[in-house]
């Protein structure tokens, strides 16, 4: 079983638009392109066609302006939509949030890379979905769905390496989120038919429960790209870097690497 790194597709349909006046009390070009001409106003739609039909950059700036009630992101000084068409504001607090926004938009070139835009996606889906009460109830269901298949429950007695690895990056995991909130966490030698206890389950639902939209967000992305709910909440709780998520995530993959060697694609 190996842990496949994976960002979610993000669909070209980020559309763009206007404010008058436009506020530019913080701004940031970071960089020009004379790859494609500044749509007129109009429907945004016509934009998210253009994105669609071409897949090319079609922006010449990227900047980031402060606006009411937080920071947007800019193309041609357009701020950026999410696919449901809300404007992608940023809280003040998550500053650094839109600056990595702005470097994904940026560092398309040519041609548009959606699957380059992983901040993006993870924005879009906390502002779009996840202040929704009955989204927020779905999400959960599926996280704890995780964990009863969690990758970090599933341990195997060999080969050597792979016992080394489990014991590194997995163990001390576990402990840490026995002892923080109180749970039981099953470990299993075999894949058939488990499952963790019923007040696991409640417990963490409770945390999910108080999660932000910007965190529930985070947690779901990483849940479903390291295949570990326990992995995911480590890294949300900052119990863990996102370097050491990688590392935990990769253990299987990892052990097989020191044992045959590493095939380049």
């Amino acid at each position: 079983m190996y842990c496949r790194k994976a960002l979610s597709w993000v669909h070209p349909n980020l559309v763009f638009a206007t404010s008058s006046p436009v506020v530019w009390s913080r701004s940031s070009t970071l960089g020009l392109r004379n790859y494609a001409t500044t749509s007129q106003d109009g429907p945004v739609v016509s934009e998210t066609n253009r994105a669609e039909k071409t897949l090319k950059r079609f922006w010449k700036t990227v900047g980031i302006d402060t606006r009411t009630g937080g920071i947007v992101v800019t193309l041609d000084k357009r701020a950026l939509k999410t696919p449901s068409g809300n404007i992608l504001l940023v809280p003040e607090t998550k500053r650094l949030v839109a600056t990595l926004i702005a470097n994904e938009w940026e560092n398309q070139d040519i041609l548009l890379k959606p699957h380059a835009l992983p901040v993006t996606s993870v924005t879009s889906r906390a502002i779009d979905a996840l202040g929704d009460e009955e989204t927020r109830a779905q999400v959960r269901q599926a996280l704890l769905d995780y964990l009863d298949t969690d990758t970090i429950c599933f341990q195997h007695d060999d080969p050597e390496p792979l016992v080394k690895l489990q014991q590194e990056h997995w163990d001390p995991l576990l402990e840490w989120a026995r002892t923080t909130f109180d749970i039981e966490i099953h470990v299993y030698r075999s894949v058939l038919f488990h499952s963790q206890p019923e007040r696991t389950r409640q417990v963490l639902d409770n945390v999910l429960t108080q999660m932000d939209p910007w965190d529930m967000a985070a947690m779901e992305r990483a849940t479903y790209v390291t295949k570990s709910f326990l992995i995911a909440l480590a890294l949300v709780k900052r119990h863990l870097t996102a370097e050491q998520a990688a590392l935990a995530a990769q253990v299987e993959v990892a052990s097989q690497i020191e044992r045959w060697g590493e095939v380049e694609d």
